[in-house]
């Protein structure tokens, strides 16, 4: 058998190919019938002390690239993909994401989106130091130009939705992400140490200017809100903000902490609390992750086929063991490489919901079986 590795060749290791559905020909009160059926199991989940929940994630590949430019296209991409979904055994539905790229903090002090042929959008940060940054002018991100197109995609998703599917944020940034689409990373990094308060104040606009952003999608969005968004499992009974605070990991926790973490928390306390994601080996910050005040869900990656670079499962299990936090686990591959990462994460007293990407439905119902057999069971590692 090949060893599994990570293929270089995909342009979305978690994608999936999905027929595209026209919203006319989507069956909206089908799939609202079972997204309530999972409903109950959800909401009894997110208030329990313990437990599994199986989550089969299909993603459209191109909707988090150049396909996102077209309103329409990412919307049947979406669509197809929750169709898709229903063929597949598992706890928790899939939701659409109104995604238009990362960078839109940028446009707020006048850089706009370059599209790059069959790449996501991408920004050139203007500023060279925060207080550059801090003494130029900005507008509300509602009010710049990816700022209204994002406004108006979340407007089209819900119009030919109804609200009777669930629908996410885009894909949140958390403001340490923020800052670096602003002012080259490496400069920032300087800061940090040169201008500390310099960049506090930088985090708290950056923070500022999206709490209100997400404020406008929320009133758009209504009670089809799915929460926490993006890479998390997400549904209308759990809670909390999902951030991606990839460059989180790269900085020592003593000047994470003094500098992004209340910032952080502060948006979580908005939104029901944080759901914290970084791409890659991010377990030198569990204890950080943990000592958020309103932490309700944690990220991580855990198969070979997921990320180049995945986390070791015995080191998570026994960190997230007991705190009633949510884990995240996300695990590409068939069903046995997946059902082996998984199984190290399972002890007793702990939250897991297993984010399978197993290529056909019978695949996944074996998966699904063992998992839930699992569950009453104890490993030792």
């Amino acid at each position: 058998m090949r060893q599994a590795e990570f293929d270089t060749s995909l342009r979305d290791s978690q994608g999936t190919e999905v027929v595209p559905v026209k919203a006319e020909d989507f069956d909206l009160d089908a799939y609202a019938e079972y997204e309530e059926s999972l409903l109950e199991k959800n909401k009894r989940f997110a208030e329990a002390e313990q437990g599994l929940l199986v989550y089969r994630r299909v993603r459209a590949n191109g909707v988090f690239f150049d396909r996102c430019r077209d309103y329409r296209e990412s919307l049947e991409l979406q669509l197809g993909a929750l169709k898709a979904g229903m063929s597949y055994r598992m706890d928790i539905p899939n939701f659409l994401e109104p995604w238009y790229g990362i960078g839109y903090i940028a446009s707020c002090f006048g850089s706009g989106y370059q599209w790059l042929p069959g790449q996501a959008p991408a920004v050139l940060p203007r500023f060279s130091s925060v207080r550059e940054l801090l003494n130029s002018d900005f507008i509300p991100i509602a009010r710049s130009p990816e700022g209204k197109r994002h406004l108006e995609m979340i407007e089209y998703f819900m119009d030919r939705t109804k609200g009777k599917v669930p629908v996410s944020f885009s894909d949140v940034q958390s403001p340490l992400n923020m800052l670096t689409y602003l002012l080259p990373v490496t400069n920032l990094f300087l800061e940090i140490y040169d201008d500390p308060a310099g960049v506090k104040k930088a985090a708290k606009l950056c923070a500022d200017l999206l709490k209100d952003f997400l404020m406008e999608q929320k009133k758009l969005i209504g009670n089809a809100l799915a929460y926490p968004g993006h890479g998390f499992a997400s549904s209308r009974a759990f809670s909390g903000l999902g951030l991606s605070n990839d460059t989180s990991i790269m900085l020592q926790e003593e000047d994470y902490t003094d500098i992004f973490k209340e910032r952080d928390e502060e948006l979580g306390d908005a939104f029901g609390g944080i759901a914290y994601h970084s791409c890659g080996v991010w377990e030198k910050k569990i204890e950080m992750v943990k000592s958020y005040r309103n932490i309700f869900m944690a990220d991580g990656a855990f198969t070979i086929e997921t990320d180049p670079a995945p986390n070791r499962p015995e080191i998570f299990a026994g960190g997230f063991q007991g705190t009633g936090i949510i884990l995240n686990a996300r695990a590409v591959g068939n069903a046995e490489n997946s059902f082996t990462a998984l199984k190290q994460l399972w002890r007793p007293k702990q939250k897991l919901i297993a984010v399978t990407y197993c290529k056909t439905p019978q695949e996944q119902e074996i998966l699904y079986e063992r998992l839930h057999e699992m569950e009453g069971k104890t490993y030792e590692l």
